[in-house]
């Protein structure tokens, strides 16, 4: 592991380096959240980063920047131990340049006020500000595949997406979820400062926000509610002053009123003189897991099944496709006449219904208006047409605005090439099922086999099933591409049953135990 402490050392270091880069940024005093972000990025790439460096410009002029705790030995003995690869640890005057203590020479990124000004920022005016600018930076130099970032600072995190977004950093942004100590209380930096009394009531933070959470699922959705459960438990603690209990959307941090799909209910107080922040996200929609992956790897066999087992809706995209074919075939229309059938597409509201859960894996039924299709839509006539159908731009932008609907109340199991990428990017819980191309070259034999139909070699089916994943990979419309926050379920020598003990072990972990 090196320790680099200048913009040239880690410039020289990076130049003689190949493969992806995970960025972790801290300000040390590292902790086992800062650990778990490690994790994740040692586990996605194929080098990791640790920036470690306390930022000046975060701190207001009464705030903790002389005291706060800096153990660069410490942190990198666990850095090594974690296996990061670099640690850059800058001073303020090289990573800023001799105007750093300057604010009017300094030149500083401005996060959008709509997304600074709320919760933290109404106390701390400067400090998103310094946030942004130092995260722009490391960017910038580091050029990571991808950044991590903790949910506990969620209000970094938002702020941060849209900055890599709106300034076109390179990378993607991955939020982690909050590491808590075992009575709850979420691990920070911060913890230190606390005295052991103070220790023990700061735990009430969490048990608020838990309690809230409880209500929450009971039907509970009013702000004025969910805040007044916090702020009971708050008043318990003598140590703990709240400075602010609100409830916002996650993604753009505005107000509500109350929850209607998803939203986050966010607390700051001091305990003593130390200022802690957390925070519960609430979802009042069931979730929405996405399976993406390369054909053949089984997507649809496990997605069909896991819907079942989980008496979620399997949103069957292709079934949708097949329906507007229906449709525009009972029409009478040219499905060659791209503006004729782009015309259809107002008209056709396509419907999809789970079936019963004790009725087995069975698809859903197909609605288009006041149509039951669910047989009608796997006709030889809607076969033949529906590649010509899917291909037009103005079908698949219409039909993925469709399915995004779903997302508003959840409960749905979807896979294809994009739906983690596109059109649930917030699901939660994302797949990458895969598998090897020799594999799925054997599955489709058996499959031809077993439809008594002639079963080519298994050279040739290597080949055309490489040429397709080239194809599906780089087409300009939805793209076959694993999204950042995925988990990849490599099914090589995996039973179908397998698999889906996996994904229902991963569904476990990933969404149950968040709304436990």
């Amino acid at each position: 592991m090196r320790l680099l402490k200048t913009i040239e050392g880690l410039r020289c270091w990076l130049r003689k380096q190949s493969g992806s880069i995970g960025l972790v940024p801290t300000m040390g005093a590292l902790h086992q959240g800062h650990l778990s972000l490690i994790h994740r990025a040692r586990r996605d790439n194929e080098l990791v980063i640790v920036s470690i460096f306390v930022n000046p410009l975060q701190f207001g002029p009464n705030e903790d920047l002389a005291a706060y705790p800096r153990t660069l030995d410490l942190d990198a003995r666990m850095c090594e131990a974690a296996g990061v690869d670099c640690i850059f640890a800058p001073t303020a005057l090289d990573l800023y340049g001799p105007n750093f203590q300057d604010a009017d020479a300094l030149v500083t990124v401005l996060p959008p006020p709509a997304l600074a000004r709320p919760l933290c920022g109404q106390f701390r005016p400067e400090h998103f500000n310094g946030v942004a600018t130092v995260v722009t930076k490391l960017i910038s130099l580091v050029r990571p595949q991808r950044s991590y970032f903790g949910q506990k600072d969620a209000q970094q995190l938002a702020i941060i997406r849209r900055l890599v977004k709106d300034l076109n950093l390179p990378g993607s942004i991955i939020g982690c979820p909050t590491v808590r100590e075992a009575d709850g209380l979420a691990l920070s930096s911060r913890n230190k400062y606390l005295s052991e009394q103070e220790r023990q009531q700061a735990v009430i933070l969490y048990r608020g926000l838990r309690r809230a959470k409880e209500k929450f699922k009971a039907g509970v959705r009013s702000q004025h509610s969910l805040a007044c459960i916090v702020f009971q438990y708050l008043e318990t603690a003598p140590a703990v002053a709240p400075q602010y209990i609100e409830l916002v959307n996650p993604y753009t941090l505005a107000p509500l009123e109350k929850v209607e799909t998803v939203g986050m209910l966010a607390v700051a107080a001091f305990v003593g003189t130390t200022r802690l922040i957390d925070n519960v996200v609430l979802r009042a929609r069931r979730p929405i897991i996405a399976i993406d992956g390369p054909a053949g790897a089984g997507k649809s066999t496990v997605a069909r099944q896991l819907a079942q087992q989980l008496g979620l809706l399997y949103l069957d995209t292709g079934a949708m496709y097949r329906a507007f074919t229906w449709y525009v075939l009972a029409q009478a229309c040219n499905p060659d006449d791209e503006v004729a059938v782009a015309d259809l597409l107002p008209k056709c509201e396509i419907k999809l219904v789970a079936t019963p859960a004790d009725a087995g894996p069975h698809p859903p039924e197909v609605w288009v208006n006041d149509s039951l299709v669910t047989q009608a839509i796997r006709t030889s006539e809607v076969t033949a047409n529906v590649s010509t159908i899917a291909a037009q731009s103005s079908v698949r932008e219409a039909l993925v605005k469709q399915q995004m609907q779903y997302g508003l109340t959840g409960g749905v199991v979807a896979d294809g090439r994009d739906i983690g990428t596109h059109v649930f990017p917030d699901a939660e819980l994302k797949i990458f099922l895969t598998a090897s191309v020799e594999e799925r070259a054997r599955r489709r034999q058996r499959d031809l086999a077993n439809q008594n139909q002639p079963v080519p070699e298994l050279s040739d089916l290597a080949q055309a099933i490489s040429e397709r994943d080239h194809k599906d990979s780089t087409r300009e419309i939805s793209p076959l591409r694993q999204a950042d926050d995925a988990i990849e379920v490599v099914t090589d020598s995996l039973a179908i049953e397998s698999v889906l003990d996996k994904l229902l072990t991963l569904y476990k972990e990933k969404v149950v135990s968040d709304d436990e």
